[in-house]
């Protein structure tokens, strides 16, 4: 299969174009801008890879989309390039727009335009969006879970613009019947996320013996799901999965984001040996450097979302448990220093 994949060099998009080329069959077309959070490093153990090429193109730059879609005549696209970081979002909203919203208009138009010239039967070729829980607003403590018929409450100019991506995808399936399929995710953690996030954020600031800030209380709860996880159940979508349908992904691994903290303090101070530290400032445990900032402005409280359709209809299930999640994860960043705090 050939698959063009926008944002390949990002977080999600390197654990997506790895797994990908596992398979000797898939060729991959990674577009990326290469901005702070897409980065090459991300993947210089495949940049040799026979079955690999990168073009480091503008998803809003339409007519180069449309080029390399002539060029390559793909079998599938996984639209994953976005601004994704909520506070960006809140101090600088206008990039989220353009990258977002007019970035998957271009994406859309630059697809649409190839089928016409190329695909005679567009039931062959699938355009997966790939978008986030959040374009479904805050939950309570005790609401029901999220599932695919929920209605879009955004609550901040990232999930708002994420949120106009879906619209737009379900759109052109309806009006011009391009062949979508659109996926939303609850909050991914894993090798290569960006150090802007919060787990790699906990993870670095302890190491560097600096103090690990929790928005409020840190009584916010997540649903987290590994990396690897999520980019399995998109590949599964990208055979099995219906034209025109959602699929919600996630773990149920639900917990609060001050209980997050103490549980990745309590494994560094057992992984990570604190003479190595660059500080000055003494502790027994990491959890001493856990301190609580200033809420940001409409912080959602909780996010979790119901994944049994696309348990049932595709036969996807997450495989990894968050413990050995956070494990494998803490060991990575361990293990890329530089990385982290490059």
């Amino acid at each position: 299969m050939k698959i063009l994949v926008t944002g390949g060099s990002g977080f999600i998009g390197s654990n997506l174009v790895r797994l990908l080329l596992k398979s000797r069959e898939n060729s991959i077309i990674n577009v990326d801008k290469l901005t702070y959070s897409g980065r090459l490093e991300n993947l210089e153990d495949i940049q040799k890879n026979k079955n690999y090429n990168f073009y480091q193109v503008d998803i809003c730059e339409q007519e180069k989309i449309y080029n390399l879609l002539l060029k390559y005549k793909p079998d599938c696209i996984f639209h994953l390039a976005a601004e994704s970081h909520v506070d960006r979002s809140i101090s600088s909203p206008y990039n989220f727009m353009k990258s977002n919203i007019m970035g998957t208009y271009h994406m859309l138009e630059a697809t649409r335009s190839y089928l016409s010239e190329v695909k005679t039967n567009n039931e062959e070729f699938k355009f997966i969006y790939v978008s986030t829980d959040e374009v479904y607003g805050s939950l309570e403590k005790d609401d029901a879970l999220f599932d695919e018929n929920s209605n879009f409450l955004p609550n901040s100019p990232y999930s708002a613009t994420k949120a106009a991506g879906n619209h737009l995808v379900r759109s052109y399936f309806k009006t011009f019947k391009l062949p979508t399929i659109s996926t939303m995710c609850s909050n991914n953690y894993g090798p290569y996320q960006y150090p802007e996030k919060l787990i790699p954020v906990i993870i670095k600031k302890a190491i560097n013996g600096e103090k690990i800030p929790i928005y409020g209380k840190g009584e916010q709860i997540r649903d987290w799901i590994y990396v690897d996880d999520h980019v399995n159940a998109l590949y599964k979508v990208a055979i099995s999965g219906i034209i025109g349908s959602n699929y919600n992904i996630g773990s149920q691994n639900e917990i609060a984001n001050i209980d997050l903290a103490k549980l990745i303090c309590d494994c560094l101070d057992n992984k990570f040996n604190k003479k190595k530290l660059k500080s000055n400032i003494n502790f027994n445990s990491f959890k001493e450097l856990i301190t609580f900032v200033e809420d940001r402005p409409g912080h959602d409280f909780r996010y979790a979302i119901n994944s049994n359709k696309i348990n049932y209809d595709i036969g996807w299930k997450p495989k990894v448990s968050f413990e050995d999640g956070i494990n494998k994860t803490i060991d990575w960043y361990l293990e890329n220093l530089d990385w982290l705090n490059g």
